[in-house]
């Protein structure tokens, strides 16, 4: 193939993220003229991590950051948006390579992009647990912001498996609504450090629709 075709062959490959709304939030019964795509959620990962960067000073080169963030989610072109309890961590992790490999593999710095895909996946550099902890972080802070806007009934799940997962269903019990859950079910699952814990607990006692804090 030419240039010209791996450009835009890998371009249209991508933009079909624009159409993959995530599981999480169909799973969930999300009610909402436009759910979030996993295109969405890599601009929303992204600026997050800029603010991360920006407010707790991490020494992490963020460069590295945005573009690890930018394809984290690649083989999801392929595999579709699967949720940790949809299917095995590596099962998941299997497919997901392979479909990053075979959509990278006619790139000139096809190698180069997979080696930062899996140093993401691996999470053991600063950049990638950094990187790691903004993918998780963000999910949480979008459901927040789903349930400021009341689109969510947890009185309405049927057929919501997720609600059958331990920690979930002792977070509900305790009486947490559905975005408290997440932050909580966040700093019990994923190695959030201090700042990330503190960014998640504000988001707990807090609104964080900026526009809904402009009209007070």
């Amino acid at each position: 193939m030419s240039k010209e075709e791996n450009v835009i062959n890998y371009y249209v490959i991508c933009n079909n993220l624009k159409n993959v709304i995530r599981t999480g939030w169909k799973d969930w019964n999300v009610q909402r003229e436009r759910i979030e795509s996993v295109a969405e959620h890599i601009f929303g990962v992204q600026m997050l991590a800029i603010a991360m960067k920006s407010e707790y000073q991490y020494d992490v080169d963020i460069l590295k950051v945005i573009f690890m963030l930018a394809i984290h989610e690649l083989g999801e072109t392929i595999i579709g948006d699967l949720t940790q309890f949809q299917i095995a961590k590596e099962d998941k992790e299997k497919i997901e390579h392979e479909a990053v490999h075979k959509i990278l593999h006619s790139l000139l710095d096809g190698n180069q992009i997979e080696e930062l895909f899996l140093e993401f996946d691996a999470h053991k550099t600063k950049e990638a647990m950094f990187a790691y902890q903004c993918d998780k972080l963000e999910c949480d802070l979008q459901c927040k912001l789903y349930d400021e806007e009341g689109c969510v009934d947890l009185n309405k799940q049927d057929g919501n498996n997720t609600m059958n997962n331990k920690t979930v269903k002792e977070l509900l019990k305790d009486g947490s609504s559905w975005s408290t859950m997440w932050l909580k079910f966040g700093q019990k699952v994923y190695p959030y450090d201090e700042n990330f814990r503190a960014v998640s607990n504000y988001a707990i006692n807090n609104d964080i629709n900026v526009k809904k804090k402009t009209l007070k």
